[in-house]
Formats: C-alpha cells, sequence, structure tokens
C-alpha cells in the first residue's frame, strides 16, 4: 500500500474511533528553535516542582529514542467539552476533570488505531503515548497541523478552539504529512487578563509557579493566601484562559463521548456535600477520574480553601 492511501484510511479511521481531528508529522528531531525556548522555560523556574519535565530531554527532542525507527508521528485531538457545566453556586472542577481520565480513554483508542494500522499494513510497529512519556505534545500536534499555540500556551483547533485532550502514535512507516498551521490569536490579550494570577507571560509562557491547575492538583504543599483568594470557588484546576478565548467562545461544541460525562454524585454534589467528603465517598465519586491526581487529602486542602474564601468576601 501506498503512503498516500494509508495516509487517508488512517486520518478515516481516526475520526471512526471517535478523534476530533487528525494530523501527520515526520519524526525529525524537534527544531533547535523549540529546544532553546523549552531549555528557556526550565531555566526560568517555571516547571516548579514538576522535576519530570527537567529529566530525558534526549528522548524528549528525538522521537526515534522513543521508537526505533521511527518516520512518522500521528497528532490526534479529542473534544472534552462538557454537554452541561456546573452552576456557578456549585464548587468548580475543570471541564477536562468531569468524565473519566482521559489517559486511560486517549491511549485506549490509540491502541485501536495502531492495531487497524498493523492490519492494514503488517510492517508497521509503533507506541500509543498520551501525557505519559516525554514528548513535546504541543509541539508534534502544531507540526501535524492541528491547529497553533496560542497565547495560553494550549493548542488552538481552527474552528474548534481548545478543549481537546492531545495523543499520539510514533510509527516506523512513512506517511504523508501535513503543514503546520500559523498563529490567529492576533493582538488578542483576553487569556492572559482572565487568568486570576497571572501565570500567562507576554511572550508566550506560563509559570507553573502562579497556575491554579499546578496549585490545586500538582502542589502537595500548604497554599498561600494569594492563591486561596484567586481559587474562588475553583477546587481543581483551572478553565479561565480558556473560558475566556474568542475561538472557544465562538466554536466549542459539546462532546458525546460516554465516558466524558460526569456521573450524578459528581455532579449534584452541594457544598456542603463537598465539606464532608468522606474516603469513601471520594472513591465512589472519582473512580477512574483524573481528579485522583489530587489526592483526597490534596481535595480537602482545595474544597477547605475554596470554602474558606467564600466566608471570608
Amino acid at each position: 500500500m501506498n503512503s498516500g492511501d494509508l495516509t487517508k484510511l488512517i486520518k478515516a479511521e481516526a475520526l471512526n474511533l471517535g478523534f476530533s481531528a487528525c494530523g501527520i508529522a515526520p519524526a525529525e528531531p524537534v527544531d533547535s528553535k523549540e529546544r532553546e525556548n523549552f531549555n528557556q522555560w526550565l531555566g526560568n523556574g517555571f516547571q516548579a516542582d514538576m522535576s519530570y519535565l527537567e529529566r530525558n530531554q534526549d528522548k524528549r527532542y528525538d522521537p526515534s529514542l522513543l521508537v526505533e525507527g521511527a518516520k512518522s508521528i500521528i497528532s490526534v485531538a479529542l473534544n472534552y467539552y462538557p454537554q452541561k457545566i456546573l452552576n456557578k453556586e456549585q464548587l468548580q472542577f475543570a471541564y477536562y476533570a468531569y468524565g473519566k481520565d482521559y489517559h486511560n480513554l486517549v491511549k485506549n483508542k490509540l491502541t485501536r488505531l495502531l492495531e487497524y494500522i498493523q492490519t492494514i499494513d503488517p510492517q508497521s510497529s509503533g507506541r500509543v503515548f498520551c501525557d505519559t512519556a516525554p514528548i513535546l505534545e504541543k509541539y508534534w500536534a502544531w507540526k501535524s497541523g492541528l491547529g497553533w499555540v496560542g497565547k495560553n500556551t494550549l493548542l488552538i483547533l481552527p474552528k474548534a478552539g481548545s478543549f481537546f485532550f492531545l495523543g499520539e502514535i510514533i510509527l516506523n512507516s512513512e506517511l504523508e504529512y501535513d503543514s503546520p498551521k500559523k498563529s490567529h490569536c492576533g493582538s488578542c490579550k483576553r487569556c492572559l487578563e482572565a487568568c486570576p494570577t497571572h501565570a500567562l507571560t507576554s511572550d508566550g509562557n506560563l509559570n507553573a509557579n502562579l497556575c491554579l491547575s499546578y496549585q490545586t492538583i500538582e502542589n502537595r504543599k500548604e497554599l498561600s493566601a494569594s492563591v486561596k483568594q484567586a481559587m474562588k470557588r475553583t477546587i481543581y484546576g483551572c478553565d479561565e484562559c480558556q473560558k475566556a478565548c474568542p475561538w472557544n467562545n465562538r466554536f466549542a461544541t459539546a462532546n458525546n463521548e460516554p465516558d466524558l460525562q460526569p456521573n450524578e454524585g459528581f455532579f449534584n454534589n452541594t457544598e456542603q456535600d463537598w465539606q464532608n467528603l468522606s474516603v469513601e465517598s471520594y472513591r465512589r465519586i472519582f473512580k477512574g477520574s483524573a481528579v485522583k491526581r489530587a489526592k483526597y487529602e490534596g481535595l480537602i486542602r482545595n474544597i477547605s480553601a475554596a470554602t474558606d474564601a467564600d466566608k471570608t468576601e
């Protein structure tokens, strides 16, 4: 089978599996500008205490070190914009945490895609990835033509927005490749202005030390007074930069993936329910959820911080 036919079949199957977009880039070493930008980001300490981002730089910059004989990187995007949204009186979660853990969902779909590729091209081999290996996912999604990296540092798909999970297959087969898209953010700065802690910088970087997503999920320490105040009603993650983005306001559409729909225990909990959350209820509500990243103790810390802030306003 020639590369053109194989490429068309792969993209069609990706859409059939429920992905919103699929693009392909040659598995070449990451360009020098991107490496310099990432190294500078690390040098500024913007990774906070996420030290895993400092490791395996050789693999991060060269996909052939992850998959021997790598020739192509298939990038996919999966919509997670919710069908219904928590009302403003409830304690808030980032939209991506409404349903099941995206790592498993995306990797399972990618595994099915890889198996399909191997049935139509038995010589193909590769690996699937979703936020679980040293891969510059937004860079490869951009190189694959899915969209551009916006001023909020997230990938923005044209006429679709940024509420998407990303995943990759690194493959040993040559395919037809897509071209990167130019940025269409223009002079807009709404995401920068909307960030509650000013974590987004004017030169297109994110300082994780300030970001509420980092503070409410990755940070295991006590929250500072300024973070508690900035959280308002949010107890897991933050979507403010995405909610302010015109591309989302105009084009975001609800997903229809069953595993991304919230269970009723999650959606109907009142503030008092969250304040009285037991370990058993936590395990039941968040079984198979990305919220477990923060652990029970972390979520209770966040609930206390958000509800205490309400009482002092």
